[in-house]
């Protein structure tokens, strides 16, 4: 028998290794891992790309009440609950390069977007409202807002068109209900009677989020909370065209950093912003950006900025 030399079978062995892996028992568990890893967060359509349609497709869940065939693939905020911070977070994912330049890109929601659900009303709202909006003017109707649409104070100072059964009014959100479904609403008790006969107590409404009418004009103002100093600062907004979605201001090194925003709407410095003045960066729930530079530090006064959304 002809024998063969070492060297060659033990190159022959390593060229078969290189282009035929030896096949595990895990090779199953291998392929299932990383299918697993291969699936794209918020790709809630399963067409392997994070888009405006996946967007869209929680925007109508959110607004219809509907439930989406894959909701754990939604809830990116990882709380068991989706509402509108799974849908904000969704809409930060998309790649800026999908939109045209020409089009202001959306947060929360597109301009517009009519919500439904229930009102009914209550006696406060003008004092002592958990959007710390006091003094509130009495040219106002307000409301308090459910707490999945509240989120987190977003929309705290919103500006609503409200419709029901006898006609339609607006509303300033000054106040939370915390017992609320999404869509629901707590009138003041005079307002509601303009919408619905008072004895009903509970009526279906639709609302969507209008511009201020004060901010037609007027800039944006600032309140900075009691206590504030140049070691610890709450900031709030006021008089917005349309709702914050964030506040962030430029720093000694000449970068944007953003404030944390608090349930009671106020943006929180807990290390402080320094004497001022400041330069604000406000983005509001659709997108649009203003910068409101040389805003003095004024903690016993509410001060005028510069600046205004666009309609």
């Amino acid at each position: 028998m002809k024998r063969i030399n070492s060297t060659v079978l033990l190159t022959a062995v390593l060229t078969l290794l290189t282009v035929c892996p030896a096949v595990s028992a895990d090779t199953g568990e291998n392929e299932l891992a990383a299918d697993s890893e291969a699936v794209t967060a918020g790709d809630l359509n399963s067409d392997g790309i994070t888009d405006r349609k996946d967007v869209l497709l929680l925007q109508d869940a959110l607004l219809t009440k509907s439930a989406l065939s894959d909701g754990k693939q939604a809830d990116l905020y990882e709380d068991a609950v989706l509402d509108a911070r799974d849908l904000t977070l969704l809409k930060r994912m998309i790649p800026v390069t999908e939109t045209p330049q020409q089009e202001t890109e959306w947060i929360l929601e597109p301009k517009g977007t009519v919500h439904s659900g229930f009102a009914t009303f209550y006696g406060g709202g003008y004092e002592g409202g958990c959007a710390m909006l006091d003094p509130v003017s009495k040219d106002y109707w307000i409301t308090a807002m459910n707490l999945p649409d509240w989120n987190n104070a977003e929309l705290a100072g919103a500006y609503l068109e409200v419709t029901g059964e006898l006609g339609t009014i607006r509303v300033l959100v000054t106040d939370l209900l915390p017992e609320g479904a999404k869509g629901d609403l707590d009138l003041y008790t005079d307002a509601f009677p303009l919408i619905a006969p008072a004895e009903k107590g509970k009526v279906p409404v639709t609302w969507k989020i209008i511009p201020l009418d004060t901010a037609e004009s007027a800039p944006l103002s600032y309140k900075y909370k009691v206590g504030s100093t140049e070691f610890w600062c709450a900031v709030q907004v006021r008089n917005h065209r349309y709702p914050i979605e964030k506040l962030e201001y430029l720093n000694a090194d000449g970068e944007y950093v953003e404030l944390p925003r608090r349930n009671f709407n106020y943006f929180e410095a807990q290390s402080g912003l320094g004497k001022g003045p400041f330069t604000f960066r406000i983005t509001d729930i659709y997108g649009q950006v203003v910068v409101d530079k040389d805003i003095p530090f004024t903690p016993d006064e509410i001060q005028a900025g510069h600046a205004q959304f666009p309609v």
